[in-house]
């Protein structure tokens, strides 16, 4: 295993809790999320086994902070495929976290366990209140348009979160074939996009 220069070159700058985010992050979507442990981002930084504890309370609080990150990074990911989209915006985002999801399985895990759970951690609230209003913004501009129906948009915004969840969940648990993963989410997307589009009547 090479060490990470970023990870080094931020350690040297003096900025060691962004290098052990950094081992971090790496060393979970090489090995997945059980293998992160405090001593092996501590050894990939180039620091002693303790050292992260003068940042981190524990293994949770890091993996708190990777997955803030990762929120960030994903919630960056949904823009640039709502942006370079034609069709609908809320398609879009809901075919961009399946899509995330595909490329970083580990990354998916953290965030399942981070998010999708009783007791959020208090560090995630705030990132994760933030991409819901947008979500729901997004609802409420289309059905502004009349592009959607009428009806409650957290409703709404709650019904396509659990569907890009559980489609996301079947592909990395291997029970939707890789290959074909992402053109069945593209039409469960359609299917679930004809349910709720204001289509007018004739």
């Amino acid at each position: 295993m090479k060490d990470n220069p970023a990870v080094r070159t931020g350690y040297h700058h003096g900025s060691l809790p962004a290098a052990l985010t950094a081992a971090a992050l790496e060393l979970l979507d090489e090995q997945g999320l059980e293998k992160v442990t405090v001593r092996e981002v501590a050894r990939r930084a180039g620091v002693s086994a303790g050292a992260p504890f003068r940042h981190f309370a524990d293994r949770q609080a890091l993996l708190t902070t990777v997955a803030d990150l990762i929120l960030a990074d994903l919630e960056q990911w949904q823009r640039d495929q709502v942006a370079a989209a034609d069709g609908s915006a809320m398609r879009a985002i809901g075919l961009g976290f399946v899509r995330y999801a595909i490329r970083h399985p580990h990354r998916f895990e953290l965030v399942k366990s981070s998010v999708f759970r009783p007791g959020q951690p208090a560090g995630l609230q705030a990132r994760v209140s933030g991409i819901e209003r947008a979500f729901t913004d997004l609802i409420v501009a289309d059905q502004n348009s009349g592009t959607l129906r009428p009806g409650d948009p957290a409703l709404v915004a709650l019904a396509g979160q659990a569907l890009v969840y559980g489609l996301s969940q079947m592909i990395v648990d291997g029970f939707l074939p890789q290959a074909e993963a992402e053109h069945l989410a593209g039409q469960v997307l359609d299917l679930f996009g004809i349910g709720i589009a204001n289509i007018p009547t004739t």
